[in-house]
């Protein structure tokens, strides 16, 4: 079922956020948009999005007219209120009269053009949209929460508000309240009007025990009125009659007992109570409960129990959290369907007949982290969910659309990473943000099994592969078959045993460092996958390396250098295509936006003793403007890929012919993870941070590549769900949480974070907005508003900046003010200022109760007197009175020193009561208890410098004491420096470098280290290794290189150095590597380079910086060949590629006027010291350069590339030259002439032929005679070599003839020629002869006077063996095409069994294929064409077994070498001797017509045949 979506969770805590119209279609509002869904009693379908709101969807209601159930209308918190057309999905009318946050909306269901809506400040707004004109009431000063308006009268609407009212307004009478219903004590979260005008006694029965609003029995009368049911969060419902304006009955919630228990009475649950009325029955009305039930309450039943619940017939069918919203929709069986939204994220549909559910749709409520579908259940697809859950979807379910299975016991955290058993169909590992690790069971009921390892930062890979050391294995049953690897933000994979998830997992870095030897830090790791067959590990880093693995040791095979940033995917190719070297690919993402594709056959084939470097790539897939987050191959085809981008598109490319081939740009957020569909092959799944999983078909995109220069900022613009710019409270929040992936940037910005804290509660998110929005709001006011500063108007500054701010009216009074007056204002405020400086501020006094006592009255202050001589002289009165304390502590001053101790208590007391505590150290100084006044002040906290001063008159371990604690002080007051200088006062030395850098104070804890250390000392190490991997991590990679330079660890320096990317950082790094003796390092760096000079076309810069290598000597020498070659083609008018930077060439190229090859050896024996008797130096180059393998070339492939790598085939060719290694030559020179042909590039091709067999007789004129009878393989490549320069002359004769004939300019169909060659391996513009390419037209020029002579090696061109061969490669493609037609109808047949006949489809039954391009010619004679009666697989399988049968009886000589078309070759002879029949001998031409009629059966052959020769079938 292709284009299936699941949608993100309906919107919490809005009165009216869904709505069902008359046609029977449900809308949402979820995020910032409005879903749509087909509602029937079977299973939804979804039918689409309604985008256009820039934040949160907070109200939708349809319209309910006749005509008109198409349109609808939803509110935001953006303050826009738009109208829908749901067919078009387009917005109709919009207005934002609201300037306050809105709450509710309404579409009245009898004004067919008036959308009524209510925001927080109590504003009504009536807007007529057709006219687009709005009336603003405002009934009362109250939030409103909910208006419904009615169905029985134009004019009233009901509106309810937080505080529990409920008014009924008449919006005819300018919003007149007719009626306030009070009874409710909380907020009224929903209005329901009565579908029917009813007769007031219709409840009578029920309100035996129920009063009016007012305490009065309800009267009869015989008129029919309205009634109004509200829900209310005081549990209770109410049903208005609203004629009369009195209350008829009052209804409490139930307690419901939950499944596993009732609920504890002492916790008051948040709860949502929304009503519906039912549009068949007046009587009956639906309500929500506590914990998710629905109630059906029946009005007219008596007694206590007037509810039934909904879903009792079996477990499981109600919500399992609270409702929000509530909406029905009649069917024309006579079916009402009750449609509800809940907080545990579940839309529900009920049959009102039977109270039953009939159908659950699931949605997300957080990004979509990842996707992984079940190797062993086909079809099951795992979904890591942002909102700490997982789901399982079963894709292929018949029974449901939307089979999904919801696992969050034991989570409570985002889920970042998912990864199935390769074996156990129920077992699924999960990662999360939180780092936890574990496996569910999905089949079963218990929580999942959480390893005992936890990660410190987010889960980002998981992987199942075979276990390594020194885990036990599964050989002997000790162990697990297999382990599993997570890899985390932290940069290690940790190994857990999935037997034993309590044991500790392993670090495999421990197992790589000893197997490998390795003593620099290792990378951090940031992606890891293992090969299909369990036998190989590629582990990606955060510097963009990926290396490769050899199980069970991890022995290091090679390392990818293509990546210069944090490569975040990892794919390896599928082993079950039809060319088995394709599972050797391995494709990688990056932050850097680039695919990379890898072939690692070599490799992994043939494992080097040492570890090798891989530069190239095999394919370079260019075109995302963002980071790759997820890759994924198609298991139905070779070389096809699909990657997810944070450009907010997913992009499926060919690999095999490096193109893209569809984008798919559904998504309106960015993508976190894509999978190809293991049954479709043409699914494909996405997710994203816009909170969807979307199923999509490839060949249904209208878009074949990303868009082009979207950048990140405009890609914001396209999410409408990011959110405001972070006040500053909120950024310093930010900051100190998490950290993403590559360690610089958090991965989201907008509701929920895509690593960062938990959004468990829409409440709770729309708190921390509010909390944001109101710091915005006080920083924009304190940056708009009146500075507090007061600005001086004597200072000629001050003045210039008030003439900017001041109002007109006070620029006119100051350049009014007389000069004389600012004189003056200036002699009095310096009079002023000097009266303030003579009166200067009293100090505080030190014994304030002692002086308020003495300054009493008159006969207290003599009742002092008597008081103190009775102390000082009478013995009698001593036990009486205690001076120094209470109403007599001014007499300590003037008492023995027992008393002046308790004055100095009592007075130190008040001041710490009165918060002057360094006075009350003061009195303790003054006493002498220096130890007690440094005892209270650590308890206190209060330590100062003066009283640490004092402390060594305490004693020596008082001082020491006291340090210590004064330094703990300093750190919580965060004075680490300053903590650490104290620590320094009592020689712990240790403990202060140890405070900086626990601080990341590295710079001054490495100066005090070094000032105070021994330069051996383990600390000083550890030291410089901690602010490398600090200033690592913050970009500092200068500072970081440096600090790793001194902690002796000079490799990781020279990558560090290199991180960045640029030229001057990658020569500052392999001149470190080579200082420190990285040889192997610093060749990487300097290659790399040299490469990037290359791209710039400073050839001289590119030669300096390889010059100190002596193991880039190959290197060397194909720069070498490339400058020359690159000046060859230019001097001709033939430039493949272009630079912003003019060239900067050798003087050598300048002097040279040989032939290429000549030249290219000339200046190798002089600048490189390359020469046949230089043995020993010659080898060593031709080594490197034979190490080196490039990519075959594509059309795709880059022109800059594409250059290089001839410059490289030329450069082997030159030196198997020197070596006399002539077969090892003619197959150099073979590659590149035809890598020109596989890249398209006709017009180089004939260039390159040229330079390999047309300049310097002595360089080419023997090789026949050298390896003639000793080397029928480079006799073979030199005949293919022939054959292609003969196949160049062939075609240069064909335009300058045509040319002659026609009268054509030259180059008038080059494109139409180099595009023929492309086309399956025949030229599809053979229809007519083309003129000759501008640049290469001089034959075309020359006239008569040119040679019109045919090639002297034509008769090798139309080589039957070849022909015979091609035809059958031709053949074989055709049959394997027709055997993919018939795997995908197979497949097709089981995805829809309802089409299938009875028994179902077999492979060997008579089937008709997929028709094809061609599906009838053949490309050998004596071979039938395929066709609907032998098309079976059985007879395929026959067919394929013969076209092998004929392959293996051809010379190896002949399939060992490409050669040129045969049958095309034949053509163009053809047409020449049709032009001009003397050209062409007899035999010749005999023998190309006897070749095309054999072997030329294809349809474009047979065109240009009929046409050449007339009367060809």
């Amino acid at each position: 079922m292709p284009g299936r979506l699941l949608t993100p969770s309906p919107n919490w805590y809005c009165s009216r956020c869904s709505d069902t119209s008359p046609r029977g279609i449900l809308g949402f509002g979820a995020k910032n948009s409005i879903f749509l869904l087909e509602v029937s009693p079977g299973q939804p379908l979804i039918l689409g999005e309604l985008a256009g709101h820039t934040e949160r969807v907070t109200g939708f209601t349809f319209c309910q007219h006749p005509g008109l159930v198409d349109i609808c209308a939803s509110t935001s918190d953006d303050g826009t209120i738009k109208v829908w057309d749901i067919q078009t999905k387009t917005v109709l009318q919009e207005h934002s009269a609201h300037q306050s946050p809105i709450t509710a909306v309404h579409w009245s269901p009898l004004k067919k053009e008036l959308v009524v809506s209510g925001d927080e400040k109590g504003i009504v707004i009536c807007w007529w949209y057709n006219r687009n004109d709005t009336h603003h009431f405002f009934p009362e000063p109250r939030t409103i929460f909910c208006l419904s308006c009615s169905p029985h009268n134009e004019d009233q609407v009901a509106v309810g508000y937080k505080d529990g009212m409920i008014v009924i307004i008449d919006i005819n009478r300018k919003g007149e309240v007719i009626h306030r219903l009070r009874g409710h004590d909380g907020e009224i979260h929903f209005l329901s009007w009565c579908p029917q005008l009813c007769e007031p006694q219709f409840l009578s029965d029920a309100t035996s025990d129920t009063l009016g609003l007012n305490g009065e029995l309800m009267t009869e009368d015989t008129a029919k009125d309205c009634f109004l049911a509200s829900g209310s969060r005081d549990q209770t419902i109410r049903i208005w009659n609203t004629t009369k304006g009195k209350g008829v009955i009052t209804l409490k919630l139930p307690s419901l007992k939950r499944r596993g228990g009732g609920t504890d009475a002492g916790i008051k649950e948040r709860i949502w109570l929304t009503v519906h009325w039912s549009r068949s029955c007046p009587t009956q009305l639906f309500s929500s409960c506590f914990g998710g039930e629905l109630l059906l309450w029946d009005l007219t039943k008596t007694g206590k129990q007037k509810w039934t619940l909904l879903g009792s017939s079996s477990e499981g069918q109600n919500h399992s959290r609270i409702v929000f919203n509530l909406s029905s929709v009649s069917l024309q069986d006579n079916c009402e369907l009750l449609l509800s939204t809940s907080m545990d994220r579940d839309v529900k549909c009920w049959d009102l007949n039977t109270l039953d559910c009939c159908w659950t749709q699931p949605t997300l409520g957080g990004f979509v982290y990842s996707l992984a579908f079940s190797p062993v259940n086909i079809g099951s697809l795992a979904i890591g969910v942002g909102d700490s859950m997982i789901r399982v979807w079963d894709t292929l379910s018949l029974q449901r659309a939307y089979d999904i299975k919801t696992l969050w016991q034991g989570i409570k955290s985002k889920v970042t990473a998912l990864c199935w058993h390769p074996t156990k169909e129920s077992s699924l590992a999960f990662g999360t943000e939180d780092g936890k690790v574990g496996i569910y069971e999905i089949y079963s009921n218990k929580p999942p099994q959480i390893s005992s390892s936890y990660h410190r930062k987010t889960v980002y890979a998981l992987a199942w592969g075979p276990p390594l050391p020194p885990m036990a294995t599964g050989g002997d049953g000790d162990g697990p078959g297999v382990s599993l690897y997570s890899c985390a933000g932290e940069g290690i994979i940790l190994q857990h045993n999935p037997w034993k998830l309590t044991a500790d997992a392993q670090d495999i870095n421990r197992l790589i460092r000893d197997t490998n030897g390795i003593k620099h830090k290792l990378p951090g790791r940031s992606e890891l996958n293992w090969k299909p067959d369990g036998k190989i590990l590629a582990i990606g880093n955060d510097d963009g390396s990926i290396e490769i693995f050899q199980a069970p040791h991890l022995k290091l095979l090679c390392t990818i250098q293509t990546h210069h940033k944090l490569v975040n995917a990892i794919r390896w190719h599928h082993p079950h295509g039809t060319q088995p070297e394709l599972s050797s690919l391995i494709a990688s993402g990056s932050n850097n936006a680039i695919i990379y594709v890898h072939n690692l056959k070599t490799v992994l084939e043939s494992p080097p003793d040492s570890p090798t470097t891989v530069t190239e790539p095999y394919r370079t897939l260019p075109g995302h403007t963002a980071k790759i987050t997820s890759l994924a191959w198609s298991p139905h085809h070779d070389g096809r890929l699909v990657s997810a981008c944070y450009d907010g598109t997913a992009q499926v490319w060919d690999i095999l012919k490096e193109e893209p081939l569809s984008n798919y740009r559904g998504h309106i957020g960015r993508l976190l993870g894509v999978q190809w569909s293991p049954v479709d092959p043409n699914c494909v799944w996405t997710g994203g941070d816009d909170f969807t999983v979307r199923q999509w078909e490839v060949s249904k995109q209208e878009h074949t590549r990303p868009p082009k220069g979207k950048k990140s900022i405009e890609l914001e613009k396209k999410r409408p769900n990011c959110a405001k710019p972070k006040s500053k409270k909120a950024r310093k929040r930010t900051e100190k949480g998490s950290v993403g992936q590559d360690g610089e940037e958090t991965r989201e910005n907008s509701t929920q974070s895509v690593v960062g804290s938990r959004n468990s509660s829409a409440d709770q998110a729309e708190e921390e907005e509010e909390e944001d929005s109101r710091d915005e709001t006080e920083m924009a006011k304190l940056s708009n508003g009146t500075s507090r500063t007061p600005v001086s108007l004597n200072e000629p500054r001050a003045l210039e900046n008030t003439e900017r701010v001041l109002p007109n009216s006070l620029h006119t009074n100051l350049s009014q003010t007389p000069q004389g007056k600012p004189d003056r204002l200036k002699d009095e405020r310096r009079r002023e200022r000097a009266e303030v400086a003579m009166k200067k501020k009293k100090g505080r006094s030190i014994l304030p109760l002692s002086t308020i006592n003495d300054h009493r009255s008159k006969e207290e202050l003599l009742s002092d007197c008597v008081n103190l001589a009775n102390i000082l002289y009478s013995k009698e009165s001593e036990s009486q009175s205690r001076p120094g304390s209470g109403a007599e502590i001014q007499l300590g001053l003037y008492a023995d020193r027992p008393a002046l101790y308790r004055m100095f208590k009592e007075e130190g007391q008040n001041h710490l009561e009165a918060g002057h505590s360094e006075v009350c150290y003061q009195l303790m100084l003054w006493k002498g208890d220096i130890g007690g006044a440094l005892e209270m002040a650590t308890e206190r906290g209060e330590l100062n410098d003066a009283l640490v001063a004092m402390a060594p008159m305490a004693g020596y371990t008082v001082w020491v004491r006291t340090v210590e604690a004064f330094s703990k002080q300093l750190c919580f007051q965060e004075q680490y420096v300053k903590a650490a200088t104290y620590l320094l006062y009592i020689h712990k030395v240790y403990e202060a470098v140890k405070l900086l850098q626990s601080h990341q104070l590295f710079r001054e804890a490495i100066a005090i280290a070094k000032a105070r250390l021994q330069p051996d000392d383990p600390l000083l190490k550890e030291l410089y290794t901690n602010c490398a991997g600090v200033m690592e991590k913050d970009g500092h990679y200068t500072i970081a290189a440096k600090c790793y330079l001194t902690a002796r660890s000079p490799y990781d320096a020279a990558k560090i150095l290199a991180r960045k990317g640029d030229i001057p950082s990658l020569r500052a790094a392999a001149t470190v590597a080579s200082i420190v003796g990285e040889q192997e390092l610093s060749s990487l760096f300097s290659s790399r380079c040299s490469l990037d000079l290359l791209a710039q076309r400073d050839w001289q810069a590119a030669q300096d910086v390889l010059r100190p290598q002596e193991g880039l000597l190959g290197h060397r020498l194909v720069l070498c060949t490339y400058e020359l070659l690159y000046r060859y083609l230019a001097d001709g008018n033939l430039t493949l590629w272009k630079s912003m930077n003019t060239p900067c060439y050798h003087d050598w190229t300048l002097q040279s006027d040989k032939p290429l090859i000549r030249s290219v050896i000339a200046i190798w024996q002089s600048e490189f010291g390359i020469t046949p008797a230089n043995t020993e130096r010659l080898k060593t180059g031709h080594q490197q350069l034979r190490m080196t393998e490039h990519p075959a070339a594509s059309p795709n492939t880059p022109p800059r590339l594409l250059m290089l790598y001839l410059a490289h085939d030329l450069s082997v060719a030159i030196a198997c030259s020197l070596l006399s290694d002539w077969a090892q030559m003619v197959t150099a020179l073979l590659s590149a002439v035809h890598r020109c042909v596989n890249a398209g590039d006709f017009t180089l091709m004939q260039e390159v032929s040229k330079i390999t067999l047309s300049e310097g007789e002595d360089f080419t004129s023997d090789l026949e005679a050298k390896l003639t009878g000793s080397d029928q393989v480079g006799l073979a490549a030199l005949r293919s070599l022939c054959a292609f320069h003969c196949y160049g002359q062939l075609y240069q004769l064909w335009w300058g003839l045509a040319a002659d004939h026609s009268g054509m300019s030259a180059g008038r169909r080059q494109a139409d020629t180099e595009e023929g060659l492309q086309v399956d391996g025949t030229l599809g513009s053979l229809d007519q002869p083309v003129a000759a390419p501008s640049d290469l037209g001089s034959t075309a020029e020359g006239g008569q006077s040119a040679a019109r002579n045919l090639p002297s090696g034509c008769a090798l061109l139309l080589s039957p063996e070849h022909a015979k061969l091609q035809a059958l490669h031709r053949q074989m493609a055709d049959i394997q095409q027709a055997v993919t037609g018939l795997v995908s109808q197979h497949q097709r047949r089981l995805a829809g069994p309802e089409e299938t006949p009875e028994g179902g489809p077999h492979l060997d039954q008579e089937a008709e294929p997929e028709p094809t391009e061609d599906p009838t010619p053949n490309h050998h004679g004596s071979e039938p064409p395929l066709s609907k009666e032998t098309s079976s697989m059985t007879t395929l399988m026959g067919q394929l077994r013969d076209v092998t049968q004929q392959q293996s009886e051809l010379p190896e000589t002949v399939k060992l070498h490409p050669f040129p078309d045969v049958v095309e070759s034949s053509l163009v002879v053809l047409s020449i001797s049709s032009l001009v029949p003397s050209i062409v001998p007899s035999e010749i031409r005999n023998q190309a017509a006897t070749l095309v009629q054999t072997y030329g059966t294809a349809r474009p052959y047979q065109r240009a045949a009929q046409r050449i020769l007339p009367g060809t079938a």
